[in-house]
């Protein structure tokens, strides 16, 4: 049986892209705003769906800022990779990609824990060295705790999903 090298090439893209996205997360849960710059592009933006209010930052250093501001809220905090999908243009050298993911809370205030859910939806680059980098980023929230209210009380949005080839 002969190796498809195409399918292999892609294989290994995904891997890589993988890789970026485990890496993104891992960045988050230890607080190292300083290294989205080793997974971003400079002019990187992340739009922000959260249900109730919509906001956008541009590159790795206003969008560390504004996450850690964020969990200042939170004495624990864990971001957790839930399922992704991936498609890679190996020619083009993009991909787009879905990634749904649960943050994991417990706030300073009172002590109580929170839950949210919601996809990043993704374009990755790759640069002439063949290195993945975070294009563009869509947050939208999925659900997330009620403010006030027992924990298991959580608010529900509507998300609207772009297809992976338009990322």
């Amino acid at each position: 049986m002969g190796i498809d090298e195409r399918r292999l090439a892609e294989t290994i893209e995904y891997v890589a892209v993988r890789r970026l996205q485990d890496r993104y997360a891992d960045i988050v849960n230890r607080r190292t705003w300083g290294e989205l710059h080793e997974v971003m592009r400079p002019d990187c933006r992340l739009t922000l769906d959260l249900g109730d209010r919509e906001l956008a930052f541009d590159g790795p250093g206003a969008i560390g800022d504004f996450i850690g501001e964020q969990l200042e809220a939170f004495s624990f905090f864990e971001f957790v990779i839930l399922n992704t999908v991936v498609e890679v243009d190996v020619d083009a050298g993009t991909a787009g990609a879905r990634m749904y993911m649960q943050e994991l809370r417990q706030n300073v205030s009172d002590g109580r824990r929170t839950n949210a859910f919601g996809v990043y939806q993704d374009r990755f680059e790759q640069d002439p060295d063949g290195r993945w980098w975070i294009a563009r980023r869509r947050y939208s929230s999925y659900s997330r705790t009620q403010v006030d209210g027992p924990e298991n009380e959580q608010v529900v949005f509507d998300v609207k999903v772009i297809p992976l080839s338009e990322l």
